[in-house]
């Protein structure tokens, strides 16, 4: 069984572009290997487009918050929300300046930053491979708002998120 996604679909704001294969196997790589916290986690990213950010992670031992119930700690959660988020972001950002080279949009990475995050633990969280989903609902130029959700392998949502994001 799957669940209806509670993200927003693109709005005529997204960019109708299409990013580089070696654009996106250079974020890939980024992160999930060179954002530290990401492998820490074992998050995978699964798709990067202008309109929408996906990523997996697999539960093991070290996740596990609640070990009688074998239930993932709620700021890993938390943790893989901001993080798809934070990618949504900048997948958007990126789209913006599709005129620039590779290196100049990668370098916009290091301008993003969290300002407020909040959570929706909506169910319990266990089973083996979770998938993450976040959106860009408004791009400003130094603000930027997203939603994410949270997915059991079924479909069914575990948790949403909402965060704001300084793009300066």
């Amino acid at each position: 069984m799957t669940s209806r996604s509670l993200l927003p679909a693109a709005d005529e704001t997204t960019p109708d572009v299409a990013f580089e294969p070696e654009f996106i196997a250079r974020v890939r790589h980024m992160f999930e290997e060179e954002v530290l916290f990401n492998k820490t986690l074992g998050l995978t990213l699964t798709g990067f487009r202008p309109e929408e950010v996906t990523a997996s992670i697999r539960m093991r031992p070290a996740l596990v918050g609640n070990f009688a119930h074998n239930r993932m700690h709620g700021g890993v959660t938390s943790s893989c929300l901001d993080v798809a988020g934070g990618f949504a972001v900048m997948a958007a950002v990126f789209a913006r300046h599709m005129d620039e080279p590779m290196a100049e949009r990668l370098k916009r990475f290091g301008k993003l930053g969290t300002i407020d995050l909040r959570i929706d633990y909506l169910r319990p969280v266990q089973g083996e491979r979770f998938d993450i989903a976040a959106r860009v609902l408004r791009l400003g130029s130094r603000v930027a708002n997203t939603v994410m959700e949270f997915r059991g392998a079924d479909g069914k949502l575990l948790s949403t998120g909402a965060a704001a994001y300084i793009v300066s």
